[in-house]
């Protein structure tokens, strides 16, 4: 073999498994993880062409440039101020609601007798909308704090319930008798094989919450707040500046999706153990 031929054949050598690691699984699902962080971009520049061009109108369609300085605007004043107060709110209504979801979801889940008693009712309170709550809550609690978290905390409770009732009926009843088999407890029963059956509906209960909580938020501080992200929506609906619309809307956005993102980082960590489509999706 020539030197020329050596030369050639070390250098493929060296190449290839540098290839293959730009090539990896793990590097094509971060490449494709950070095209859909940055999917909106085009539209924005889109929409900044179209405004300066005069296709759009700038009062209707404010360019993305507008609304950076109107987030600057507020970055320097009160900006903070909405934000950790709508927070706040979602924070302790969604905690509240999620838990005695967990809790009521768990007691009609596991018993008949409490699902008979118990499931009309709730069924019934399901099917109230939202702003309907509004209303009786501010009659009978005011206008400070409390109604806006026990709004909040009523929009968290039904989809975390209703989620964990149909995530515990759904148990296979294979496993069941396979309990019963090696003379499970009630206690170890439902420790050791309802409960983490039940877990992968929980969390997608926990993240509908979650979201309908953000709902929920808006419309509690559209009507009763001097705070919020709530309130930046209704100031810029009565001053006509749809800049500040629409920056309120994308600080939602983002607070929406930083907020799921920790839900689903700690649903994989708790369920790890799964051997699914989307666990062979992160793997690959």
């Amino acid at each position: 073999m020539s030197g020329a031929e050596s030369l050639q054949g070390a250098a493929l050598a060296t190449a290839g498994p540098r290839n293959e690691a730009v090539a990896s699984p793990g590097n094509r699902a971060r490449l494709w993880k950070w095209a859909g962080l940055l999917l909106p971009v085009p539209f924005f520049a889109l929409l900044e062409l179209a405004v300066s061009l005069g296709w759009l109108s700038a009062f209707l369609f404010p360019p993305p440039s507008d609304i950076a300085q109107t987030l600057w605007y507020l970055a320097q004043g009160q900006l903070w101020e909405h934000l950790g107060a709508s927070i706040a709110r979602v924070a302790a209504g969604f905690s509240i609601g999620a838990v005695l979801a967990v809790i009521l979801g768990s007691l009609v889940g596991l018993s008949k007798r409490t699902e008979w008693l118990l499931e009309p009712t709730f069924q019934g309170l399901r099917a109230i909308p939202s702003l309907a709550w509004v209303p009786l809550l501010l009659l009978w609690l005011g206008i400070d704090e409390t109604p806006k978290i026990v709004l909040i905390a009523i929009g968290a409770f039904f989809p975390v319930y209703l989620n964990l009732v149909s995530g515990i009926h759904n148990v296979d009843r294979k496993l069941i008798e396979l309990g019963a088999v090696y003379r499970l407890s009630r206690l170890a029963l439902i420790r050791r094989i309802v409960i983490p059956s039940a877990l992968p509906e929980l969390f997608s209960g926990l993240r509908t919450g979650l979201s309908l909580a953000w709902m929920f938020v808006v419309a509690a501080e559209l009507i009763a707040a001097s705070e919020g992200l709530g309130f930046l929506l209704t100031d810029g609906r009565e001053t006509s500046r749809p800049d500040l619309v629409i920056t309120a809307i994308l600080l939602l956005a983002v607070l929406g999706k930083l907020t799921d993102t920790l839900i689903t980082r700690a649903e994989s960590r708790c369920l790890g153990w799964r051997d699914t489509l989307v666990t062979q999706r992160g793997n690959a």
